[in-house]
């Protein structure tokens, strides 16, 4: 796949190997179920090697731009976001820079001046409510005029199709957000996952024979789901590796900030300032505050004795 990051940088082949694109657009957050159904339209309709496939998305989110008090959190980083769409085939990613003066062309000058000038359509797959163009002021209509004006077809995704990207989006965040992570799991298609680096924590968990390596995120904008205690599992050295994860605040020695702090089972590999990717499975239960550490320590024992019991049965 090939991965441009804006439209400016966006080159089809030059010379008799250029080919017009077939093209779809979107911020497909998640990349789940919902929104395969619209990007395997694209990828069988480049099936024969006439077109190629082009996805047009935007960082930082729309949302994140035009509303100022927006706090929303992603399903995806750029970098999930790029491998997912790679996977499902996809031959060509723009994500754009969304940013004010994007948002104020007029519907003909992105159709003109990106989509056919840039793009090379030969056709554009897209939802029946979607509206483009400066304060959104066009719709499927007026896209469907400009396709007969500029000599490119319009591939309209059903209500119903469009019904179920929408609602899998907003179960899987309010999945996460209630900590049900196999709901969320399953909609996705595949584990939610958090990618950062290891850093040093407190070191707490070493002295009750649970040693922990602290997560940090690499983006902000990430969507942690709800506290509580999580069964993972992550690949390190080629290798997959067995744990469970806490996040939260560790009420019960007087945590303040939020961690996310995994205990791998027989691994002690130093991964200090490590790149991790921790796919979280199951959740166990919430965050308790105990009476003391020795109490904390007997729960975390059943903690692992759960999440061992879930791996053998799956």
């Amino acid at each position: 796949m090939k991965i441009f990051h804006s439209i400016n940088d966006f080159q089809v082949a030059s010379g008799g190997n250029a080919k017009k694109t077939i093209l779809t657009l979107g911020t497909f957050d998640g990349v789940h179920f919902g929104h395969k159904k619209i990007l395997e339209k694209v990828t069988q309709s480049t099936e024969n090697e006439k077109y190629e496939s082009l996805v047009l998305t935007f960082f930082p989110h729309p949302r994140m731009v035009l509303q100022e008090d927006s706090d929303i959190k992603l399903l995806n980083t750029i970098a999930e976001k790029i491998e997912l769409l790679d996977k499902i085939g996809i031959q060509n990613l723009v994500i754009h820079p969304f940013d004010e003066s994007f948002s104020r062309l007029t519907a003909e000058e992105f159709v003109k001046n990106i989509l056919v000038d840039k793009f090379h359509i030969h056709k554009i797959i897209i939802g029946h409510d979607h509206r483009f163009g400066r304060n959104r002021t066009a719709n499927i209509d007026d896209l469907k005029a400009f396709g007969k004006q500029y000599d490119f077809e319009v591939e309209e995704i059903s209500a119903q199709e469009i019904k179920e990207v929408s609602v899998s989006s907003t179960k899987i965040r309010q999945a996460l957000i209630d900590g049900n992570v196999a709901l969320a799991n399953e909609y996705l298609g595949y584990n939610y996952s958090l990618t950062g680096i290891i850093i040093k924590g407190k070191q707490l968990g070493r002295t009750i024979g649970f040693p922990t390596a602290n997560l940090k995120l690499d983006e902000n904008f990430k969507l942690i789901p709800k506290n509580g205690v999580y069964i993972v599992k992550s690949t390190i050295n080629s290798k997959t590796v067995l744990g469970m994860m806490n996040i939260g605040l560790n009420p019960t020695v007087d945590g303040k900030n939020q961690t996310i702090e995994i205990n791998y089972f027989d691994f002690n590999e130093d991964l200090y300032d490590r790149k991790i990717t921790v796919s979280i499975l199951e959740r166990i239960r919430s965050e308790v505050k105990f009476d003391s550490v020795g109490h904390l320590k007997e729960q975390l024992e059943k903690d692992r004795n759960t999440a061992m019991a879930y791996f053998e049965k799956h």
